[in-house]
């Protein structure tokens, strides 16, 4: 009896594997409300290795964001030229006109492909009188930019830090350019100064601190590697519907396409199999799949037919009777 039942059994278990909805690929090409384009990626085998582990999609509860990280901390990133090779990180510990605070070091490392671009430095709350300030013993306070630090002072928040509204502005230096010391931190304890605030651009309003647009702009370098994958093959991926990324542990070139299916080039065949344009759908499809496990179930329930009927005969055979 217990063989009878051997073929529903068999049945059971292949409607039990129903084709599930297929899963977002390994490897996307947005995180929260950025574009993320080759040599960047939003996890481990995205992008470019280079890029990896300082740059990454961190999945909060709200939202995703993409961050760096460094020696001294992770910053969120707030937006990516990809013409200019630059991106700006937004430090939490930074000051604003409407928010200032005590900030930890800011550093990069030196293995990585960034450095700092064109952001000005607002230090703030310094031991005076800031034209002693230096950095690897050169000046680092530009006095033509003075300006800044009465716009940055004239803002209310400054409470916060302990000074007066429109304090005296030997306690501030607009570092700009700016550099980082040999361990490759703005080291605001050597400074003897207790916040910055970065400003990215002055926009067109120069004069208002409320309307500058704050944040850490740094440049990013590509090494051969990175230029290899970048005029040979990536456009290919990304203008088919793919993501570029890179397999392990040879590194090696891989297009991601859609619910995980990888191609050493672009996405044409994924996208011709499925009859679609882009790489949103699973590969097979799921109609495609649910067609070949029917078969392959019927195949499977007939060998169980054909087994059950031949051990009955040899059961027979040497007198036991199932």
């Amino acid at each position: 009896m217990e063989h009878a039942l051997l073929p529903f059994v068999i049945l059971t278990l292949l409607l039990d594997l129903r084709p599930a909805e297929s899963l977002d690929p390994a490897c996307r090409n947005t995180c929260g409300s950025l574009a993320v384009k080759y040599p960047f990626g939003t996890g481990y085998g995205c992008g470019s290795p280079r890029f990896h582990p300082y740059v990454t999609c961190v999945h909060g509860q709200d939202r995703d964001e993409l961050v760096l990280a460094t020696h001294t901390g992770t910053y969120p990133v707030t937006s990516i030229s990809y013409t200019t090779s630059t991106l700006i990180i937004s430090p939490p510990c930074m000051s604003t006109c409407t928010s200032m605070k005590p900030s930890p070091n800011l550093g990069l490392d030196w293995s990585g492909p960034f450095e700092l671009g064109s952001s000005t430095f607002v230090l703030l709350d310094c031991n005076p009188p800031t034209t002693s300030l230096t950095v690897k013993g050169s000046p680092i306070c530009d006095p033509s930019s003075s300006n800044l630090c009465a716009l940055m002072y004239a803002c209310p928040a400054v409470l916060t830090l302990g000074l007066p509204p429109f304090s005296p502005t030997n306690t501030c230096c607009v570092y700009s350019p700016a550099n980082f010391d040999s361990k490759g931190e703005l080291n605001l304890q050597a400074l003897g100064c207790s916040g910055y605030a970065p400003v990215a651009s002055l926009g067109d309003n120069p004069t208002d601190p409320t309307r500058w647009e704050y944040g850490v702009e740094l440049k990013y370098t590509q090494g051969a590697f990175d230029r290899n994958h970048m005029d040979t093959k990536c456009p290919t991926c990304e203008n088919t519907g793919g993501v570029c990324g890179y397999g392990s542990p040879s590194l090696a070139f891989v297009c991601v396409c859609g619910a995980g299916y990888n191609t050493s080039t672009d996405c044409n065949i994924y996208n011709q199999a499925e009859g679609i344009t882009g790489s949103s759908a699973s590969f097979p499809s799921r109609m495609n799949r649910w067609s070949n496990l029917s078969y392959s179930g019927l195949v499977l329930i007939a060998a169980a037919c054909s087994m059950n009927q031949s051990l009955r005969r040899l059961f027979f055979q040497v007198g036991i009777n199932p």
